[in-house]
């Protein structure tokens, strides 16, 4: 199949590793010019080194970073046809209660404020030029709060909301904006979590029907359909990524 993605300019934040930079080697394999972002200069070059791709220092705790960000995509690359809004987990915890008032706002800034402010300094040339993709990489946690890790589990959920306004908004002018809810996919995050990589394996074997962890490359071709040409039908959604583990609809 023809993803249409050849010479579009892509940016992928949170890509220095994992989940982002699995992504972000996806759409440059299929011929996108891609932009990759994260808060370490050394991280990113290495990235971008790898997947074929230009780095950037970004962090998505400074909302007011957006626009520097995607000016300086632009200026070096193109317009952004399709922006991936990638951001780390939050701290856990075992008491809900227990996180602090700056913690709550260092939350927010990261997985609320910063994707909604890139999807504000993009959509607006993706609509004038009539194609355009957002895609979200949230977490399972919006289907299914996830014990331990009640920051990403509010202010997740408090983004899908948005996204979903948003996508009806700009539906009609060629841009699509869906979110890509990953499950129990193998990155150092999840292995954090669970304490090893050992762990968190044989926890997948016993609760995810798939028997396994997912590999990063298995929600990267998810994520890269979904920047897709023929994925214009599709927006608004938010497409679950965990082999089966969620037990609602």
């Amino acid at each position: 199949m023809d993803l249409g993605l050849d010479g579009k300019v892509a940016l992928v934040t949170g890509a220095s590793k994992g989940i982002g930079r699995a992504i972000a080697r996806a759409l440059a394999a299929e011929g996108a010019r891609v932009a990759i972002s994260s808060r370490s200069r050394e991280r990113i070059d290495d990235a971008a080194a790898d997947v074929g791709a230009r780095g950037y220092v970004h962090d998505m705790s400074d909302p007011d970073a957006a626009a520097g960000l995607v000016s300086s995509v632009e200026r070096d690359i193109g317009p952004i046809d399709v922006l991936v809004a990638n951001t780390g987990g939050p701290p856990g915890g075992a008491d809900p209660l227990s996180f602090s008032r700056d913690q709550w706002r260092e939350a927010y800034r990261s997985l609320v404020l910063s994707p909604l402010a890139l999807i504000g300094h993009t959509v607006p040339g993706m609509r004038e030029r009539g194609f355009g993709r957002v895609v979200s990489v949230g977490s399972s946690a919006v289907r299914e709060p996830i014990p331990g890790l009640m920051l990403s589990n509010a202010h997740r959920s408090g983004l899908l909301a948005a996204l979903k306004t948003i996508a009806a908004n700009v539906a009609a002018d060629g841009v699509t904006v869906n979110s890509v809810l990953p499950g129990g996919i193998a990155t150092d995050r999840i292995f954090s979590l669970a304490g090893s990589r050992e762990a968190a394996e044989q926890a997948a074997a016993q609760r995810v029907p798939a028997g396994r962890l997912g590999t990063v490359e298995e929600f990267a071709a998810v994520a890269t359909f979904l920047a897709s040409a023929p994925a214009a039908y599709v927006t608004g959604t938010a497409l679950l990524v965990d082999g089966g583990a969620a037990h609602g609809l």
